[in-house]
């Protein structure tokens, strides 16, 4: 069994949710959890992989922004 790291497993998960929804599209009875709350979600777990990846980049550069500011 391979090791994924954290960001294939949540691509991997994320591709699963997104298959599981499609197969049961033409079912409506079937599943406790409606399409957009699954969506949301899935959306902010993204925003919160993309910033936990991109966080110390975008404080680094509201920090140098900040600092080039003249009192």
């Amino acid at each position: 069994m391979k090791i994924l790291t954290g960001a294939s497993r949540l691509a991997q998960l994320l591709l699963g949710a997104i298959a599981a929804l499609l197969a049961g599209a033409g079912d409506r009875e079937r599943g406790d959890v409606p399409g957009w709350v699954m969506i949301t979600l899935m959306s902010a777990v993204l925003v919160a992989a993309l910033l936990a990846i991109a966080g110390p980049a975008l404080e680094g550069l509201f920090n140098q922004a900040i600092d080039q500011v003249s009192p």
